[in-house]
C-alpha cells in the first residue's frame, strides 16, 4: 500500500530545513578554512635587507710602469731630461704654475706628469691636486696599488720633484676649478695653467722652427703681455682674454681677473655641462679665448708600457760600456753608483726628431685613436677595484654609479638654467642675465639621449 500524495507533502518541509541547515554549517566550514588560526600560523614574511648579486672579479695587480723611478733614491737617478726640451738654467721671469687635478688611476696621473718634465716644464712648477677624498692616506702610504685612489705621494715628490696639494674632501669638477683660481688669488698670480691628468704632451720636434712645448708656452704667456695685443686695427679698442686654449682645454692658460669678474665656475653643474657653461658666460661677455699651438697634446686611456722611453735615450752603438772601476770601493773619487747605472751606461741621448721620435708620436696617435673608438671614453677610470678595507674606502661600483647620478643631475641644472639642452648654449641666442630666465626652446621637444660618460 503506497503512500499519499498528501502525507508525501508533509515531509516537504523538514526536508527543506536539514538542507538549509546543512548549508549552512558548509558555509561555516568554508570561512573557518579561509581564516588564519592560531594553532596553524602562516609563514613570516621574509625581512630585509635584500642583497643584490655585487661579485666581482678583483682586477690583477697594475703594473710597474716606469721601472727607472721604481729603483732611483733621487731625482738624479733618473735620466736627464732630452737636451732639446731643457729649460733655462735660471727660470723665466714669467710664472708658469701648472695645475693637475687626480682622482683615480695613477698610471696616467705618472704619465702626464712625466711627459710635462720630458717637455721641458720645470718640476718645480707643477701642482697635482690630489681630489681623492682620503685625507693624508696616499701621503703616508695607506692605500695599495690596486685602490682607484691610490697614488705614489714619494714618487712624486721626491723623484720627481713635484709639488701635491690634498683637497680637504673629494670635489667635482666645478669645485676643483674653484680651487685652483682660489690657490692662484691666494698666490697673487695674475694668471695660470691647468691640465686634465688623461693628456701626454710632447714638443713639434718635427718643425722646422723648434721650441721646447715649454717654451712655447712660455711664448703665449709673452704674446698676452704685450700692449698691442688683442687691439683691434680700426677701433683701437683693447680686447680681454679669458682663456688660451691649447688643444681645446686640454691645457688651459686662465686669466684669474676674468674668472673671478664672473663668478668663477657654476658648482651647481658639477661635471660636464660646467665647461659649456663658464666658456659660453666668457663668450656673453665679450672676453677672447684664443687657441694656441705650443706642441702636441694626446687624449689618453692609458700608459706607455715604459716611461723611460719619454727621455729619449737609445741604446749606444758602442757595444762596450765606460770602465766603472772608479766606482769600486776604496777608490779615491768613488762615488755611490745609481741604481740605474747599468742602464745609463748602455744607453746615450737621442736626438732631436729621430726614429725614436716618430715611433713615439705613432703610439701616442693610436692611444688616443682607441679612445675615440671606445664607447666609453672614459673606462680608464674603472681598472681598479680594489681596496677593500684601506682607509676612506668607497665601493669602486657605488662610487661609479654615484658619479653618473651626479652628472646627470648637473647635465639637467645646466639645461634648466639657460632652457636650452646642448653645449651650444650662445647659439640659443641667450645673454648674460638669462640665467633661470628662460622657458624651455625647442630644444626640449627633442627626444633626450642618456649619455653615458665612462
Amino acid at each position: 500500500m503506497g503512500i499519499s500524495l498528501r502525507s508525501r507533502w508533509v515531509f516537504l518541509p523538514l526536508v527543506l530545513a536539514l538542507g538549509a541547515v546543512s548549508l549552512y554549517f558548509l558555509r561555516l566550514s568554508i570561512i573557518y578554512e579561509a581564516q588564519p588560526h592560531p594553532e596553524d600560523p602562516a609563514p613570516p614574511a621574509k625581512k630585509g635587507p635584500f642583497y643584490k648579486d655585487t661579485h666581482r672579479e678583483i682586477a690583477p695587480p697594475l703594473p710597474e710602469y716606469f721601472p727607472l723611478a721604481a729603483k732611483a733614491k733621487s731625482p738624479s737617478d733618473l735620466p736627464p731630461i732630452p737636451s732639446w726640451n731643457k729649460p733655462p738654467e735660471e727660470h723665466v721671469p714669467e710664472s708658469t704654475r701648472l695645475y693637475i687635478g687626480f682622482t683615480r688611476f695613477w698610471p696616467l696621473l705618472q704619465q702626464v706628469v712625466v711627459s710635462y718634465i720630458t717637455a721641458g716644464w720645470p718640476p718645480e712648477d707643477i701642482y697635482v691636486v690630489e681630489n681623492t677624498g682620503t685625507m693624508d692616506a696616499n701621503k703616508r702610504g695607506r692605500l695599495t696599488i690596486q685602490n682607484p685612489f691610490y697614488l705614489d705621494y714619494h714618487r712624486l715628490t721626491k723623484i720627481l720633484g713635484v709639488n701635491i696639494i690634498t683637497t680637504s674632501s673629494l670635489q667635482t669638477f666645478a669645485q676643483l676649478q674653484n680651487f685652483y683660481l682660489s690657490e692662484a688669488i691666494n698666490n697673487n698670480l695674475t694668471y695660470y695653467f691647468w691640465s686634465h691628468m688623461d693628456v701626454a704632451v710632447h714638443s713639434h720636434e718635427d718643425w722646422k722652427d723648434f721650441k721646447s712645448f715649454y717654451m712655447g708656452v712660455v711664448d703665449v704667456i709673452r704674446e698676452t703681455q704685450k700692449a698691442e695685443y688683442l687691439v683691434d686695427k680700426e677701433t683701437g679698442k683693447k680686447g680681454e682674454w679669458g682663456v688660451q686654449f691649447f688643444a681645446y682645454d686640454w691645457l688651459t692658460m686662465v686669466n684669474v681677473e676674468t674668472f673671478a669678474n664672473l663668478g668663477g665656475w657654476d658648482t651647481m653643474v658639477g661635471y660636464y655641462g660646467t665647461d659649456c657653461d663658464m666658456y659660453a658666460r666668457l663668450s656673453m661677455n665679450d672676453y677672447h679665448q684664443p687657441i694656441q699651438d705650443a706642441g702636441m697634446i694626446y687624449d689618453v686611456t692609458t700608459s706607455l708600457e715604459d716611461l723611460e722611453v719619454l727621455y729619449r735615450r737609445r741604446p749606444k752603438k758602442d757595444t762596450e760600456t765606460r770602465d766603472t772601476s772608479d766606482r769600486k770601493a776604496g777608490s779615491s773619487n768613488s762615488t755611490t753608483p745609481s741604481p740605474n747605472s747599468p742602464y745609463l751606461d748602455s744607453t746615450e741621448p737621442d736626438t732631436i726628431n729621430s726614429t725614436l721620435f716618430h715611433d713615439l708620436k705613432a703610439t701616442f696617435e693610436q692611444i688616443q685613436q682607441d679612445k675615440r673608438d671606445d664607447k666609453y671614453r672614459n673606462s680608464w677610470q674603472l681598472r681598479q677595484n680594489g681596496g677593500e678595507g684601506e682607509p676612506y674606502y668607497y665601493d669602486p661600483d657605488g662610487f661609479e654609479k654615484a658619479l653618473q647620478m651626479t652628472i646627470e643631475v648637473g647635465t639637467k641644472i645646466n639645461e634648466e638654467k639657460w632652457g636650452h639642452r646642448g653645449c651650444n648654449i650662445r647659439e640659443a641666442g641667450v645673454k648674460e642675465g638669462d640665467q633661470w630666465r628662460v622657458e624651455h626652446d625647442e630644444t626640449f621637444n627633442k627626444r633626450k639621449m642618456v649619455r653615458r660618460w665612462f
